[in-house]
């Protein structure tokens, strides 16, 4: 058994959801994605808890108050909490573009508040202790790259709205690092983004496969932090170049997805591609997932900086078939578990 009891450890439930579709697969209902996760086991030791999608089928960005309790007691029922919750910001669900036409912006602040409405219900009545709600720019690199400078300011100044939005709430909003949103795709622009912002609830979503290419330079290559025809097995140069990522990213990071990347990109359904979550035994992965992880953990003097209570882990756009085996989950509840025996308290 460990010796720390945090972070609490977190299974997301958007895989279900994520790249699924008429265009893709099926998707895995909530309870299914439930089922897996409570009974997930490595030596007796479990899964804390989950991060929901607030995107039907699995959880109405619209829900009531019985709708959550409904919710909550399925959850609860499988000892396990919620954490963070994923709003739905994005045209098809609803929302809009951040940095687009004055409507579009008034949808994805419409949603933001939605979101933190039942965040506050979830915190609230005891099964949410912790976490965040998730957004992101919901516009693409290429449409940001039309101006880059205007489409920077207008993605700022809606974030700061979203942070009063979300303060009434009693929340905070964290900025996903993911190289398919535009202002965000990039390690430079994702910091310079969070200091306009300039808000004491927005900080950052750190996702190990995400933020991997971030150091390669993918949809921004004059930012790339690990040099052309990078040799994996240069681990120094490695460790040097995620340094340099988390001394920029680290201290507003306020949410942490554990995850595998073989450094390439993927897409599934109507997702654009990104960076490819792999599984914790893939022998193509790249990263050495517990030592990488310390990074995020820790400030610049090496100390734990317990800036999250939870990690999660996200496994966006796994194949069905392995998403519906147990043992896939119980692989990655143990290189979990190792994370929080190096790093946590």
């Amino acid at each position: 058994m460990s010796a720390n009891n945090y972070p609490k450890l977190h299974n997301a439930m958007w895989p279900g959801l994520v790249g699924k579709g008429p265009d893709s697969e099926p998707p895995i209902d909530l309870d299914t994605m439930l089922d897996l996760t409570a009974n997930a086991q490595v030596d007796g030791q479990k899964y804390d808890g989950v991060d929901l999608f607030l995107c039907d089928p699995h959880v109405s960005i619209n829900s009531t108050k019985e709708d959550l309790k409904i919710i909550s007691d399925k959850i609860v029922s499988r000892e396990l909490m919620i954490g963070s919750l994923v709003a739905p910001v994005w045209e098809p669900t609803g929302g809009g573009s951040a940095m687009g036409s004055d409507e579009d912006r008034n949808r994805f602040l419409e949603q933001v508040r939605k979101a933190c409405r039942i965040a506050q219900q979830l915190r609230e009545s005891g099964v949410r202790p912790y976490g965040v709600v998730r957004i992101d720019s919901a516009c693409s690199p290429q449409e940001w790259a039309s101006d880059p400078v205007g489409n920077h300011r207008k993605i700022a100044d809606t974030f700061r709205k979203a942070c009063d939005i979300a303060a009434d709430f009693g929340e905070k909003l964290a900025a996903e690092g993911e190289i398919c949103w535009g202002g965000m795709h990039n390690w430079k622009d994702m910091v310079e983004l969070l200091e306009m912002v300039d808000r004491p609830n927005m900080g950052f979503q750190a996702d190990m496969a995400h933020t991997l290419l971030y150091l390669l330079g993918y949809n921004a290559p004059e930012h790339r932090i690990l040099p052309e025809d990078f040799d994996w097995t240069d681990s120094k140069t490695l460790d040097k170049a995620y340094c340099e990522l988390t001394d920029a990213l680290g201290p507003w990071t306020i949410d942490l997805h554990i995850a595998q990347n073989d450094a390439t990109v993927h897409g599934s359904g109507s997702h654009d591609k990104t960076g490819r979550h792999c599984m914790v035994t893939d022998p193509n992965g790249k990263l050495d997932i517990v030592h990488e992880a310390g990074y995020w953990f820790r400030n610049q003097k090496g100390e734990t900086a317990k800036a999250f209570q939870h990690i999660c882990w996200d496994g966006c756009m796994f194949a069905n078939d392995i998403m519906l085996k147990q043992q896939t989950w119980n692989d990655i509840l143990a290189v979990m578990l190792k994370v929080r025996d190096a790093h946590g308290w």
